[in-house]
């Protein structure tokens, strides 16, 4: 399975390369997790990961979420996340992180909830939220060994 990551923003600086490294080790991380019963990640060839502006993810969670505010992950279960790399800036200022934590954590939400993991309820967020922070952490570890080893 492929992973895509583009960007088509031009609001913050992102570093592509990392991005799209980490996401081929979270993509092979996760697909190693359970998998639930809603999973798409398991029959998709390729999952495509877009960067957009604010304005942008905006008015897609206005199309088909019916919310005209901005947030930061959108995922479509054909195989699409829709980060908004503004809002990763600001909540990296608010958390005191990087940009590029926080993308790689909107990153690994969104695919665990191509893995069929949903955070609608308490219970479920709550795992989603240890899930996405395991994966983070193993797949900059993995990223980082492919990096130093090319």
């Amino acid at each position: 399975m492929l992973i895509v990551v583009s960007n088509r923003q031009r609001a913050v600086r992102v570093d592509l390369a990392d991005l799209q490294a980490f996401a081929t080790a979270a993509l092979a991380a996760c697909l190693k997790l359970p998998a639930r019963q809603s999973d798409s990640l398991g029959r998709l060839e390729q999952v495509d990961v877009v960067l957009v502006s604010d304005k942008r993810i905006t008015e897609i969670h206005q199309r088909f979420l019916d919310d005209a505010t901005p947030t930061d992950v959108i995922t479509f279960q054909h195989g699409e996340i829709v980060i908004s790399a503004e809002t990763a800036k600001r909540q990296a200022r608010h958390f005191r992180t990087s940009v590029q934590h926080e993308l790689r954590l909107y990153l690994a939400h969104g695919l665990l909830h191509l893995h069929g993991y949903e955070d609608k309820t308490a219970r479920g967020a709550a795992t989603m939220k240890r899930l996405q922070e395991k994966l983070v952490d193993r797949a900059l570890s993995r990223s980082m060994a492919a990096t130093e080893a090319s």
